[in-house]
């Protein structure tokens, strides 16, 4: 097709101009209150009004005519004359919550956002921070959605009903979500997305009296691997426990032999573990009276190798007196978060702080000042931790404070204000941090 050049003493710009958008659609974007976007039935909404704010990611490019004698000529060019890889290779340059809004724009950038090649390819050049989406103790599955690059909330839905007391386990773009108490299934889900697939548990050999969920995406093979950790007294004697790991893999879709016959004397598994790296941590506990000082340990099991360290003398020691530890993988390294307890009050928190596994040593990363510990109110309230990429988020159970590590740029800060309030004094408050993705896997 031939496009005539502009007339001499013309030349053209980019220069966004404000004005009703002319058919056939060009890049002009009505100025609304808020967003309020929905995408197969999920809501993205924000706050902001001004849509050219530096930073926001969404633009109001337009091609236009201006001559020399600064007369303008508005002619703004329609965007469907762009080829449409030029058109994905624009739409992907956006943020992830900017390509959402995009799609609402019109037909054809919504068949382009949710085509398999743009997921598939233009997706893989994203480059986002986890975001973290916060929900609390109601009958519905909604929430807030926090994108750290953008440093804004959004209303958001999941596909189905999650509770607080529930296991949580992020890897990549997927979340798996375990109900061991009165659901018979778990789901593995993509936030974004919204595709999820239910998998049956794993069959519970006997009254486990623990359970721990771990979870791991292996996006270079397009498979995950789950493991289910359940303790179960062995006798009378509080000191010792049965352990049994079973362990889901994706591409056979089944689960596997669980391990078992595997006992401990003096620990326990708790509800605490994760995959690093192809190797299974779990938390354990001491379960010796008045063993304060060594009341948290760490074991490991291989999932290469089928082989697991469960004697005591190979327990890795915690750092310190710990209170709502929390394992996870960040900028693939073993971190743990928790609390740092008072030794004569254990369950008393005088600061929060992170750690790194190295080889079988913990270094201390960083320790939260406290000026931000006073952030959070009474220091012997509970937290929940989630990290994943370079970030590492904490939540008090009785607030909606939100607090981000930097692990990159080893900087504390808070998140922007969340806009969900407590409906009732003893409501909780809870979380997790994913990687926001386009594509499954």
């Amino acid at each position: 097709m031939h496009h005539e050049r502009p007339p001499p003493g013309c030349k053209q710009v980019w220069r966004p101009v404000q004005r009703s958008p002319p058919a056939p659609v060009a890049l002009i974007v009505p100025t609304m209150e808020s967003f309020n976007f929905y995408v197969n039935e999920a809501s993205w909404s924000d706050e902001e009004t001004e849509f050219t704010r530096k930073g926001t990611g969404v633009f109001l490019p337009n091609l236009e005519l201006i001559q020399n004698d600064q007369k303008q000529e508005e002619n703004p060019v329609p965007f469907d004359i762009l080829p449409d890889d030029i058109q994905e290779r624009i739409l992907a340059c956006l943020p992830l919550s900017a390509i959402f809004k995009a799609s609402c724009v019109c037909k054809k950038w919504n068949q382009i956002v949710h085509s398999k090649k743009f997921t598939l390819n233009d997706a893989n050049f994203l480059s986002e921070k986890t975001w973290y989406f916060m929900f609390t103790s109601s009958v519905e599955p909604v929430g807030y959605l926090y994108d750290s690059g953008l440093r804004k909330w959004y209303n958001f839905e999941l596909p189905f009903m999650v509770h607080h007391t529930w296991h949580i386990a992020p890897s990549c773009g997927l979340v798996c979500f375990m109900d061991d108490e009165t659901s018979k299934e778990m789901y593995i889900c993509n936030p974004i997305s919204r595709e999820y697939e239910t998998i049956k548990n794993p069959p519970n050999l006997g009254f486990s009296v623990y359970t721990a969920l771990a979870f791991s995406v292996d996006q270079s093979n397009s498979k995950y691997t789950i493991s289910v950790i359940r303790s179960i007294q062995s006798s009378v004697d509080f000191l010792l426990w049965d352990v049994c790991i079973h362990v889901y893999n994706s591409n056979g879709k089944t689960w596997l032999t669980p391990v078992m016959g595997m006992t401990m004397h003096g620990w326990r598994p708790g509800d605490v573990s994760v995959i690093c790296d192809n190797v299974l941590y779990i938390l354990v506990f001491c379960t010796r009276r008045f063993d304060f000082q060594n009341s948290h340990g760490l074991i490991t099991y291989n999932l290469d190798k089928m082989e697991s360290v469960l004697r005591e003398e190979s327990v890795i020691p915690a750092p310190c007196v710990l209170t709502c530890g929390r394992l996870m993988s960040v900028q693939g390294k073993l971190v743990l978060v928790g609390g740092i307890g008072r030794q004569d009050r254990p369950g008393v928190i005088k600061g929060i702080g992170i750690w790194v596994l190295n080889g079988k040593e913990w270094m201390e990363i960083s320790r939260m000042p406290h000026k931000f510990v006073q952030g959070f109110g009474e220091l012997d309230d509970v937290f929940a931790s989630s990290g994943g990429g370079d970030l590492i988020y904490i939540q008090s159970y009785g607030g909606t404070a939100l607090l981000v590590y930097d692990m990159d740029k080893r900087q504390w800060f808070w998140s922007q204000r969340c806009m969900m309030h407590k409906k009732f004094p003893l409501e909780i408050f809870s979380g997790f941090c994913f990687e926001p993705r386009l594509q499954y896997l």
